[in-house]
C-alpha cells in the first residue's frame, strides 16, 4: 500500500487510539451529564486486533500513536497493549493522554513497557475547584500520578489545561509556575464545542490571543518558538525566563490545513475529523476479513478525506454545542470521551 494522502494532500501520520469510553472523572466540558450510553463490551477491540491493525497501517504512513479514552488507564492490562505496540518497530512515537488518577501505580510499568511520552489533563491546581470541575475528590491522586511519571523517567511531559472563562482562567500564571517547577510543558486549550460539551457557549471561551495578552502583561515578552505552524496541534511560545508553553487554539484559529490525524474508537469506528458527525465502523470488517482488509479500507477512506471541521464551525453564524444531550444518548460515538480527543 502506498502512503495515504487526502484530497488536500494531508498525510495520514497520527492515530488517536481510544481504548475505552469509560472515565473516572466527569469534567463539565466532556462528560457533564448524569448518565451515558456505553459501548457494548463484546464489540471492544482486543489488544491483539489493535496492535495488528496499527502494524498494517505503517505502509500508509502511520508512525505515531496516542492512546486515549475515556481514561485509558481504566482499560485492564493497558501495559500489555503498550508493550505490544512498542514491539512493533514501526512507530516513531508512542504516547498517552491520561488524567493521572491511576498513574501512580502504572507510570513505571508503562515506561518499562515502552511508552515514550505522557500528556496529563489537569485544569486546576486548587483541590476544591478540582472536585467542582470533575465531580470527584481525586486531586491528591492526580498529583501523585504526575510525580510518579517524573520518577519513572518520563521526560517531555505535557499538561493539558482547558481554559474556561469564570472557571479556571484566573490560574494561568499559577499553572505556568507549576510547569516550570516540575519541568512539564503547559498547554492551554481553548474550550471546544465538540462531543459532550453540551453546555458550550462562545462566552465561555478564552481565545488564544487573550491568553497571550494576560500572560504577557505579567511575565513580559512572549516569542513564538516556531515562526510557522507545524502539523502539531499546539502553537508554542517562549517566555523571557526561557519557559516554553503551548496554546491549542482549535476554536478561534483552526489548524485543519495541517491535520494529519485520524481517530479509532475502542470498538473500531474510524473518524477522520474530531468534528465529524459520522464515523466508519471497521470492527466487523476487522473480525470477518482481517487487519489487511481493514487497513486497506482506512487507506481508501483517507484518500477521499475532505474534512475541515473546525474551520467550518468557525464560519457558522450561530455557533452552539455540536450535539444536544438527547442526541448523544442515541449516538454515543459523537461523544468526545468515546472518540478520543
Amino acid at each position: 500500500m502506498a502512503q495515504a494522502r487526502d484530497l488536500h494532500d494531508r498525510p495520514l501520520r497520527n492515530l488517536r487510539l481510544s481504548v475505552t469510553d469509560r472515565c473516572n472523572l466527569r469534567c463539565g466540558y466532556c462528560m457533564p451529564e448524569e448518565s451515558y450510553t456505553w459501548l457494548p463490551k463484546r464489540e471492544i477491540l482486543s489488544f491483539e486486533q489493535a496492535a495488528s491493525l496499527i502494524k498494517a497501517l505503517a505502509p500508509l504512513g502511520v508512525e505515531k500513536v496516542r492512546l486515549t479514552g475515556g481514561e485509558p488507564l481504566l482499560r485492564r492490562d493497558i501495559v500489555d497493549l503498550v508493550a505490544r505496540l512498542s514491539a512493533l518497530g514501526t512507530l516513531s512515537d508512542l504516547a498517552m493522554t491520561t488524567n493521572a488518577v491511576l498513574l501512580d501505580g502504572l507510570a513505571a510499568p508503562l515506561r518499562q513497557a515502552g511508552l515514550d511520552r505522557l500528556t496529563v489533563s489537569l485544569d486546576t491546581l486548587r483541590p476544591e475547584r478540582f472536585q467542582d470541575l470533575t465531580r470527584f475528590d481525586e486531586f491528591e491522586r492526580t498529583m501523585r500520578g504526575i510525580e510518579a511519571a517524573a520518577a519513572a523517567g518520563f521526560v517531555g511531559t505535557k499538561l493539558n489545561v482547558v481554559v474556561m472563562r469564570g472557571k479556571n482562567d484566573d490560574e494561568l500564571l499559577d499553572l505556568l509556575a507549576f510547569g516550570r517547577e516540575r519541568d512539564v510543558e503547559i498547554r492551554f486549550i481553548e474550550y471546544m464545542d465538540v462531543g459532550g460539551a453540551t453546555r458550550w457557549s462562545f462566552d465561555n471561551v478564552v481565545p488564544a490571543i487573550e491568553i497571550l495578552q494576560r500572560i504577557g502583561a505579567k511575565l513580559g515578552t512572549i516569542e513564538p518558538v516556531e515562526p510557522e505552524r507545524t502539523t502539531a496541534p499546539a502553537d508554542r511560545f517562549r517566555l523571557e525566563n526561557g519557559q516554553v508553553f503551548g496554546i491549542i487554539a482549535s476554536t478561534t484559529r483552526p489548524f485543519c490545513a495541517g491535520c494529519d490525524r485520524a481517530r479509532l474508537t475502542a470498538d473500531g469506528r474510524l473518524f477522520t475529523c474530531l468534528y465529524a458527525r459520522d464515523g466508519v465502523p471497521l470492527g466487523p470488517l476487522l473480525r470477518e476479513e482481517g487487519v489487511e482488509a481493514a487497513a486497506q479500507r482506512i487507506g481508501e477512506i483517507w484518500r477521499r478525506r475532505d474534512d475541515r471541521g473546525a474551520e467550518n464551525r468557525l464560519r457558522e453564524a450561530k455557533r452552539g454545542a455540536l450535539a444536544p444531550a438527547e442526541e448523544l444518548r442515541g449516538r454515543p460515538h459523537l461523544e468526545m470521551h468515546t472518540r478520543g480527543g
